[in-house]
């Protein structure tokens, strides 16, 4: 049995630069100090209508928007709920690809895998080749885009071109730590479902989920027996068109958060936030192969998580301790037992820059004696 360790209030800040959460304005964590309200009071609709079509202004999507108090593991379980019926193909190649097919298991569905090697990224070609080689049909393809257990960025856009030929099958993208950081063109690549934690690249407190749906992976959901009560693409989208608010009680205080980021993204554009986490991920990068070396496949790196492999040998735990203790900053072992002393990762993302990144590498050399 866990027994219970009692929260204090003495506990030193540290900058975070772990795979998520991560960093918070200010005046962001500020709006949550906000006085309470109803959910069902029209402060409640301005509030709501404001962040579901801000956020489809930042995206730059004219999909539409659900935005659901949870993490973004909700709509794993509700796509699969929502449009699998029977046959779901999960290319896998780190945790987070390999739980999606866990969940799909665990809901009942025949998954197939289509596995890679820990560090390599999913291939569109082989996609293709599958798809075309089987006499299955598939409702859905389910891909991540940014696998943050091992640094690989999978190129969903191509992928997507590549299911657009196949009309019957919908296109499912695990953009967990990713979207909001790493720019994609969510309209033009046949991606019906794509979904994200708002703890990560944008940059807030964790509690909501956001979630863009296409209209056919909606008319998808129309056709189906059964599907997702409280992901629902139906039952949250009817609600916004006929009330302006989610169908059950949501976070309040972290959606008047999101307000508030979401203007700040607003401001900086998408493309713009693109260009700055671009420009951390070429400097991990570049400090990463001067001092050890990257494990993800080259070509399909990640823009928000670098997976760094440590060919130096260096104690990983101890080297995290020391830099939380001596410089409190945080950032992460390698995912699990499989990679746990041969990688630690770095999250560059959400309001980080180049030079607060810099920070962080510089601490690692003293850290670490590099």
């Amino acid at each position: 049995m866990t027994e219970k360790r009692e929260y204090t209030d003495d506990y030193p800040d540290k900058t975070l630069y772990i795979p998520g959460p991560t960093e918070v304005r200010e005046d962001v964590i500020q709006e949550m100090a906000q006085p309470m309200f109803g959910h069902r009071m029209d402060r409640m609709t301005d509030l709501y209508t404001t962040i579901v079509e801000d956020t489809k202004e930042f995206l730059g999507t004219d999909n539409e928007v659900i935005i659901l108090t949870a993490s973004g593991t909700e709509f794993w379980e509700a796509s699969t709920l929502n449009l699998v019926d029977e046959n779901i193909l999960v290319p896998t190649c780190g945790s987070f690809s390999e739980r999606h097919a866990n969940v799909a298991e665990r809901l009942g569905k025949d998954v197939d895998r289509l596995e890679y090697e820990w560090g390599q990224a999913i291939k569109p070609e082989d996609i293709r080749e599958h798809l075309e080689s089987t006499d299955k049909h598939y409702d859905v393809v389910a891909t991540v885009m940014n696998e943050s257990s091992t640094g690989v960025r999978n190129p969903i856009e191509e992928i997507g071109d590549v299911i657009a030929e196949y009309p019957d099958t919908y296109f499912v993208v695990d953009a967990v730590s990713a979207l909001g950081g790493d720019y994609v063109d969510i309209d033009e690549h046949n991606i019906d479902v794509i979904f994200a934690s708002t703890q990560k690249a944008f940059a807030m407190p964790p509690g909501l989920a956001v979630c863009v749906v296409s209209d056919d992976a909606y008319e998808r959901e129309l056709d189906t027996d059964s599907s997702s009560w409280y992901g629902g693409f139906q039952r949250c989208l009817d609600y916004y068109d006929r009330k302006g608010q989610t169908h059950s009680t949501p976070a309040i205080p972290v959606m008047l958060a999101y307000r508030k980021q979401m203007k700040h993204m607003l401001e900086e554009g998408h493309e713009g936030r693109d260009e700055r986490h671009r420009e951390m991920t070429e400097y991990v990068h570049e400090w990463a192969t001067d001092h050890f070396d990257l494990f993800a496949e080259e070509g399909y790196r990640s823009q928000t998580v670098s997976c760094i492999e440590n060919t130096q040998g260096i104690d990983v735990a101890e080297t995290i301790e020391a830099v939380s203790e001596e410089h409190d900053m945080v950032f992460s072992n390698g995912y699990g037992s499989q990679l746990g002393e041969q990688t630690f990762r770095i999250g560059h993302m959400g309001e980080h820059t180049v030079e607060s990144i810099r920070e962080l590498t510089d601490a690692i050399e003293d850290a670490a004696d590099l």
